[in-house]
């Protein structure tokens, strides 16, 4: 596949489509909200799916998603492919496969890790779910715009499934980075010892190192929002099904909070000032 199309041009989204712009591959882009001096802007979803050989899909959840695709399902057929690389659940996976099989085009899950810096650094990370020969033919495409295309399994569903728990894990993180932070603060430690501390601790890691600044200086402008990580616990609770995770349903908890309190489109290490 040559080239591709991008409907959804948030933080991410917009950042993808200025490297495929860049890479000359770029065959269209939209958005709900016009930007059209986005580079080759047009004026529909449906401009969009004609143009390209692959569709990315980056929006905001499940029902956007659903949205897209209702617009963009009559142009696609055999040649074409959607890359959905929002992150949903795995039973909304399943049913959107289906949906774009049913015209005979191909369907990729690629959910991805990776904030505004690994985006515009082109350090994302995807995570892909479909067959082998699918993958290799959008890969070239998807390398433009990240550093690892890690392969999951030949069904849609259990890269949905990985994201959702890669995202579990970097919140319970947060929300324990926060407090021992806040815990040290409290006893009268500097930020200074506490990070210097941790940096030689066998608990530091990537995520504490990108958080690090945004904690200390109180920073809380978005790399990943609240609003966002809340819906994603949400997804991922209601895929867990009866069996409960206690560390999932206390985060969801502080989330809610954090929009509560009005913090819904700040970063979600806003949750420190929970504690304050």
């Amino acid at each position: 596949m040559k080239t591709i199309g991008v409907i959804g041009l948030g933080i991410i989204g917009g950042a993808w489509t200025k490297h495929y712009a860049a890479a000359g591959v770029l065959a269209g882009c939209w958005n709900r909200t016009p930007q059209p001096a986005m580079p080759q802007w047009q004026d529909t979803p449906e401009a969009v799916a004609t143009a390209a050989d692959a569709v990315q899909i980056v929006v905001a959840d499940p029902p956007a998603v659903q949205g897209v695709l209702d617009r963009i399902l009559p142009r696609l057929g055999p040649g074409k492919a959607v890359i959905q690389s929002s992150t949903i659940d795995p039973e909304s996976s399943e049913r959107f496969r289906a949906q774009v099989e049913a015209r005979g085009a191909r369907y990729l899950e690629a959910p991805f890790t990776g904030s505004r810096p690994a985006a515009e650094q082109r350090k994302t990370v995807f995570y892909l779910g479909g067959p082998p020969d699918l993958i290799a033919a959008v890969e070239p495409l998807l390398r433009l715009v990240s550093e690892t295309r890690l392969v999951v399994a030949a069904e849609p569903r259990q890269a949905a499934a990985l994201k959702l728990a890669m995202n579990l894990n970097i919140v319970v993180m947060l929300e324990g980075l926060c407090e021992a932070l806040t815990f040290a603060r409290r006893a009268g430690i500097g930020d200074e010892v506490f990070f210097g501390a941790l940096a030689r601790n066998a608990g530091y890691s990537a995520f504490a190192k990108l958080k690090e600044p945004k904690l200390r200086a109180g920073d809380f402008s978005p790399q990943f929002s609240v609003k966002h990580m809340h819906k994603d616990m949400r997804l991922a609770s209601a895929a867990a099904g009866p069996r409960r995770l206690p560390f999932l349903e206390a985060v969801r908890e502080r989330l809610q909070l954090a929009e509560d309190r009005g913090a819904a489109d700040e970063d979600f290490s806003v949750l420190l000032k929970l504690l304050s």
